[in-house]
Formats: structure tokens, C-alpha cells, sequence
């Protein structure tokens, strides 16, 4: 069976990922929720953005969950994956992973959102009272603040 991938731009559901990793040769199901956090890298958050390439973005999860199936036999993958604007508390990503025994859910849901969060072209824009600024992002051309830029949100 193959894995379940999705980007949406509406509530995640945790029930349709669970319900696509289980089966009766599963002995284990492990799930992770990434949500929303009301602050990052010490600054206040009150909301934020998710963007993708979503041909390239689905293209690199399926990508990530055949890798690990193919490292992992017997594992089943879902991982779901929100775009659009969030608010503190929304489920941002779900990942499940079920497999034969419990160290092998872990290992694959642990490596499932660690490669989701390396290698897919999903940005994030976090809003807080000091303005918005794009995670992770570098300019060459900007200061020696590697990791956060603020962008207006004025005309």
C-alpha cells in the first residue's frame, strides 16, 4: 500500500491518517502533530503562514515515504501537511507510521517529519507583534541574521 501524502489548506484530519496506517499486521501505530506554538526563537507568534510548490512539495513526500518503506518493511506512512494561515493551536502536520513492532513506528515517523522538515519546499511566514518574517529564510544580501528577516505588512 502506498503512503498517504497531502497538502491542504483546510483542517488536517488525524483520523484519516490513522486510519490509513493501520492494519492487522501492525503492531504498533505511532502519530506526531506538529502545532502551532504561541512563540519561536524568543519572539511572540500570533499566527502564521504555510506556502508550497505543491507539485514539487507532494512529489518529495512521496519521495521521503518510499525511502522508508523501502527501509522499513512492513511500515505504512501517512503524512498530511497544511498550507494557508494558521493560528496558535492548529495542527500545522500529521505524520503516523505503523509497523510491526514499536521501535520501528518511532523510527519511521521520527524520520518522516525530520525529512518532511529538511527537504520539502514548504516556507513558513510567522506573525507576531513585532511584524511577519519568513523561518529559516536567508538573503545574502541582508545582515548577519541568518534565520529571521522581518517583512512589512504595510503598503
Amino acid at each position: 500500500m502506498s503512503a498517504r501524502v497531502a497538502l491542504r489548506d483546510a483542517a488536517l484530519s488525524l483520523d484519516e491518517a490513522l486510519a490509513h496506517v493501520q492494519h492487522a499486521g501492525a503492531g504498533a501505530v505511532c502519530l506526531f502533530l506538529g502545532m502551532v506554538r504561541d512563540h519561536n526563537d524568543g519572539r511572540a507568534v500570533v499566527r502564521l503562514e504555510y506556502e508550497a510548490y505543491p507539485a514539487m512539495a507532494l512529489a518529495e513526500m512521496t519521495r521521503i515515504a518510499d525511502e522508508l518503506a523501502a527501509e522499513t518493511p512492513g511500515v505504512r506512512l501517512a503524512v498530511l501537511h497544511r498550507t494557508g494561515s494558521l493560528v496558535v493551536g492548529d495542527v500545522a502536520v500529521v505524520c503516523a507510521a505503523s509497523a510491526p513492532h514499536r521501535g520501528e513506528a518511532y523510527a519511521a515517523c521520527r524520520a518522516l517529519i525530520d525529512r518532511v522538515k529538511a527537504r520539502v519546499p514548504i516556507w513558513k511566514r510567522e506573525h507576531g507583534p513585532d511584524g511577519a518574517y519568513w523561518v529559516g529564510w536567508e538573503d545574502a544580501r541582508c545582515g548577519d541574521e541568518p534565520h529571521l528577516h522581518a517583512v512589512s505588512d504595510a503598503p
